[in-house]
């Protein structure tokens, strides 16, 4: 393998030796970059006594509108998969923000719902959160952000 030179990445993460490939710098960078922007993020809903996934589960559930949604309908909507989303679901209903009903047509199915607590929560977040928006992805310029969620969207096509 022919000397590469060495990268910023391969420098943020203080490492000493070249990628193996620029298919492996480019994955470490994905996700290093995923994990940077996950916690930025974190902490703005954090300021809400939110974690990042149960912001999810509450803007998943605010843009059903009156149409309740089941665990199962929550989860295949989930920016990142979790195994516990029922967990997540009762915390919810813990703190007020969700509220979980047995099914019309077929009382074994829960049916979930956002409360009006939880519809002010995210209005309280939501400048917060498109704020937060801007600032990590703004430096790029509004065509190299065109070009990134293209690129990204065909990452998540094509790959495995």
């Amino acid at each position: 393998m022919s000397a590469r030179r060495h990268s910023a990445l391969a420098a943020e993460l203080k490492q000493t030796r070249p990628f193996k490939t620029p298919a492996q710098e480019a994955t470490m960078a994905l996700l290093r970059t995923a994990d940077r922007v996950r916690r930025h993020l974190s902490r703005v809903v954090g300021r809400e006594g939110l974690t990042l996934q149960q912001y999810n589960v509450l803007r998943i559930l605010r843009g059903a509108g009156e149409e309740p949604l089941s665990a199962l309908e929550i989860g295949d909507r989930l920016i990142e998969e979790t195994p516990g989303v029922s967990r997540l679901i009762e915390r919810l209903v813990g703190k007020g923000l969700v509220r979980r009903d047995r099914g019309r047509d077929d009382r074994r199915l829960l049916e979930c719902r956002i409360t009006r607590e939880g519809l002010h929560l995210l209005s309280r977040l939501d400048r917060a959160v498109d704020q937060a928006d801007i600032e990590l992805v703004q430096p790029l310029g509004a065509s190299r952000i065109k070009t990134l969620i293209s690129l990204l969207a065909q990452i998540r096509a094509e790959g495995g």
